[in-house]
């Protein structure tokens, strides 16, 4: 099975912080595990770094795709079937990355590594504890 990283554990992961699951911490740690980071992710950082929501020791631009390559993520850009799959979604969570994010998720068979637990309310896999 592979995964699809949220936001959150993204940026989590890369700042060690003790919130990512031990569970979620073996997976990443794992080198034949297939993790993707989603270019939504990408996006969604761009957004609340530019809106002074998030905060960065460096340039995104560069700083994210360092971090998913030093990670061996796997980059997965978004596809029209992604977008067309949101419209398939219950109108659960309001969040347009993360319903994005599940529709990507269903699409690819991937679970996604989330502590969000509106995320959890969808028929998509979800590993964290």
């Amino acid at each position: 099975m592979g995964y699809l990283l949220d936001t959150h554990a993204f940026l989590w992961w890369i700042d060690d912080d003790p919130r990512v699951s031990q569970r979620v911490r073996e997976i990443l740690a794992t080198p034949e595990e297939e993790v993707f980071f989603s270019a939504i992710s990408a996006w969604e950082i761009a957004i609340k770094v530019q809106l002074g929501r998030l905060q960065f020791r460096g340039e995104p631009r560069e700083f994210v795709p360092a971090q998913v390559r030093v990670n061996r993520f796997i980059s997965l850009p978004v596809e029209v079937r992604h977008a067309l799959g949101v419209s398939h979604l219950p109108l659960l969570h309001r969040d347009p990355f993360d319903r994005l994010l599940i529709a990507q998720a269903q699409v690819e068979n991937l679970a996604i590594l989330t502590g969000d637990p509106a995320i959890a309310r969808y028929d998509v896999a979800i590993v964290w504890h």
